[in-house]
């Protein structure tokens, strides 16, 4: 270790999870502890509450948690996720945040439209709770092991 290396203590993740498929939350929910990921998961149902949910956090409100990591479903009621992410990426305090569209959708429109909305990344989501794993782990390391998240 040089003298200018810096030891870098676990923190606990604040994750937004946006998604209405009560099965999704929870199978979510379950990946992630299983993956071991410090983490507190933040759920917003529709494109409405999480939009809310992100107004509060740019307007500093100190009960609404700042996310580190967005994971935004496309297919949402309200508001869909293309609002969502719109949103996040036009507004100067919240823009930095990463967005993961998590979502069943593997159309090129749809891809090539998270990502004109600068979206962070695109992952389908896998059928069964194996390949779920693999995604989790593959968030976890890159996201929260490789990469370095910014810091409010």
């Amino acid at each position: 270790m040089t003298a200018n290396a810096q030891i870098v203590t676990p923190r606990n993740i604040e994750i937004l999870l946006v998604e209405d498929n009560p099965g999704d939350i929870v199978l979510t929910r379950e990946a992630f502890r299983m993956a071991d990921i410090g983490n507190s998961i933040n759920i917003a149902e529709d494109g409405e509450l999480a939009i809310t949910y992100l107004d509060k956090v740019s307007r500093h409100d100190p009960s609404v948690p700042r996310p580190d990591i967005i994971l935004l479903d496309l297919n949402l009621p309200r508001r869909n996720g293309r609002e969502v992410l719109e949103h996040v990426k036009q507004h100067e305090s919240l823009r930095r945040i990463p967005v993961i569209v998590l979502t069943t959708s593997d159309l090129p429109e749809d891809i090539n439209d998270s990502y004109n909305r600068h979206a962070n990344s695109y992952i389908t989501k896998p059928l069964d709770m194996r390949q779920f794993m693999f995604i989790v782990s593959t968030i976890k390391d890159f996201w929260f092991g490789a990469s370095m998240l910014p810091r409010t």
